[in-house]
């Protein structure tokens, strides 16, 4: 093979990695606002979610890059462990779609696909049509380059030494180990059968010794998503164990039954002459065989990789820390749907420090009727760690607003960066309604019977206002706002109608005028807490944020933490 042949080589499988990454990326940027609603939408029933692992795939062409995404979602708390399963398996046979091209021989079309995806793209200003374009014009490079890689292989036919080297493959761990190294150094099973495809087209290897290096590929796939895991939540590295379970399997499987039988015989026989499609159609058997085989057990996986990675006490995160949004979003290790999850869990980790200022609020009024030490301190520990989630969230938003997104996914990070600054002043006003406690501890005044009824009327409203902003399934974002409008408006109907018997009440002699001024400052506080409520719901609406938190089946899709003792989050 001359250095000729070599460069060839190269950059066939330079342009063959390209054009499926432009085909990926073309796929992603018309979809990749939907993918999130698909798979939110997505129920247990199995052949459901096989079906979406199948289409998803088939359109990014890459298995280890579903099962990420997946990993992506599962660690978010959007996808439960079982939903993943059902999808892994239908990855595994999305990923058939490349090889099932090649075997086609489409590649005599491959100038004309890439011209026409230039001209989409270099002519033409619609952003649609941008992204069908990076599609053909990826499709059409990566069979030049497909077309390049066959070629350079050619003479290789006469070199005994790669012959020789070949025909080691007919040993069927080396092969294994061959196939799962190289696809988990490119990072995806399509190039890889592509490139074994390539050796076929040369004449360089024959299904006999191929079918295991496809079975390596398979395990070798399962790579990506276990990097993905590392730093993740539990379920999230049961997820990548599963698809790994699953490929091995599968192997098992069919090892045993390509050296008892003839099945590859049968495969040859079905398109002799043609050992391209004899690879594409055994992979596509092999991954439909192994989904069928343990379609029955997805339920037994789940309990199975729950045993190796069982639950630990001591492994929870004590202390201040985030528990929805990962720094793997940040490296932008999610191969598709990043802003997509990142979204998800950004929603989880605002829906968190929501819950905890709603409590704060409560403690804060109740250390006013109480003059409890004990509720003090608790407002201001959670007080701290909602400023931190307010840091970290502005944090992760600030790195993610410059990646590339549609306009609704931006216009949906800024509304929930505006949510966030609105939650940490909520929290800000806890922290000044337990310091009034303090207050009139320290002076040695109480408040008035009377005004003690009018605390807890406001602690009652403030609650029932942030649970509005929990928005359920049957209320529209219209609705959410137009009730928050009404409340805010109450809210300030109340204060001036407290405040106007506050007065009467210092008039008549029956409160102390400290005590009354201190009052008056927590009516303040009232009265701007609906401010903020009405700011997050304003927000929700111009966004369209279809909920701020969404049930699953009736249920919320994680438990929320106790952040105190009296917490109810």
């Amino acid at each position: 093979m001359g250095f000729e042949n070599v460069l060839k080589l190269i950059g066939g499988l330079a342009l063959f990695l390209y054009g499926m990454s432009m085909m990926s990326s073309g796929l992603e940027a018309i979809a990749g606002d939907k993918l999130k609603k698909i798979l939110e939408r997505l129920t247990s029933n199995r052949f459901l979610g096989v079906l979406v692992g199948t289409g998803i795939t088939a359109a990014v062409q890459s298995s280890s890059a579903t099962t990420v995404m997946v990993v992506g979602f599962v660690n978010a708390g959007i996808m439960t462990l079982i939903q993943a399963t059902w999808i892994i398996m239908g990855a595994n046979i999305g990923t058939n779609i490349t090889s099932q091209l090649i075997a086609l021989d489409v590649g005599k079309l491959a100038p004309i696909l890439a011209l026409l995806g230039v001209v989409f793209i270099v002519f033409l200003r619609s952003k649609k049509i941008h992204h069908a374009g990076q599609i053909i014009a990826g499709l059409g490079i990566l069979f030049i380059g497909m077309t390049m890689m066959s070629q350079s292989m050619s003479p290789l036919r006469d070199d005994a030494a790669f012959l020789e080297l070949m025909t080691q493959f007919g040993n069927p761990f080396l092969g294994i180990l061959v196939g799962a190294l190289f696809t988990a150094v490119i990072q995806s099973s399509s190039a890889s059968v592509g490139i074994l495809q390539a050796l076929a087209a040369s004449g360089l290897i024959g299904l006999p010794n191929a079918v295991y290096v496809l079975f390596g590929q398979n395990i070798g796939t399962c790579v990506t998503a276990l990097i993905a895991s590392m730093g993740s939540s539990r379920n999230a590295k049961r997820a990548a164990l599963i698809h790994l379970t699953f490929n091995l399997i599968g192997t098992a499987a069919f090892f045993i039954l390509v050296r008892l039988t003839d099945i590859e015989g049968l495969f040859m026989r079905l398109t002799p002459d043609r050992s391209v499609a004899q690879i594409a159609n055994f992979h596509l058997f092999f991954n439909i065989g192994t989904m069928l085989l343990l379609l029955p057990f997805g339920k037994l996986l789940v309990r199975f990789v729950s045993r190796i990675l069982p639950d630990r006490p001591g492994e929870l995160e004590e202390g201040q820390h985030l528990r929805y949004l990962d720094r793997a979003i940040l490296k932008n290790e999610y191969p598709i749907g990043s802003i997509a999850i990142f979204i998800i869990q950004l929603r989880l980790e605002i829906e968190r420090m929501l819950g905890m200022a709603r409590d704060n609020i409560e403690r804060s009024f109740r250390a006013v009727k109480s003059n409890s030490e004990k509720l003090q301190i608790e407002v201001e520990r959670v007080e701290d760690y909602i400023d931190y989630l307010n840091k970290e969230i502005s944090y992760f938003i600030s790195h993610m607003i410059a990646m590339e997104m549609t306009e609704t996914e931006s216009v949906a990070i800024n509304a929930y960066f505006k949510i966030t600054g609105n939650i940490e002043r909520i929290g800000d006003h806890a922290i000044n309604i337990a310091g009034y406690a303090n207050l009139l501890e320290s002076k040695g005044l109480k408040l008035s019977d009377k005004a003690q009824a009018e605390v807890d009327i406001m602690r009652d409203m403030c609650l029932e206002a942030l649970d509005l902003l929990y928005a359920t399934n049957d209320r529209s974002v219209e609705e959410l706002l137009a009730q928050m409008q009404e409340t805010e408006q109450e809210m300030d109907d109340i204060t001036a109608q407290f405040r106007g018997k506050q007065i009467e009440r210092l008039m008549a002699g029956d409160c102390n005028g400290e005590a009354c001024v201190i009052y008056t400052e927590m009516l303040t506080d009232f009265e701007r807490l609906g401010d903020h409520m009405l700011n997050i719901a304003q927000a929700v609406s111009n966004s369209q944020i279809d909920e701020l938190r969404k049930p699953q089946n009736g249920k919320d899709p994680v438990p929320d933490e106790k952040v105190g003792a009296e917490s109810k989050t």
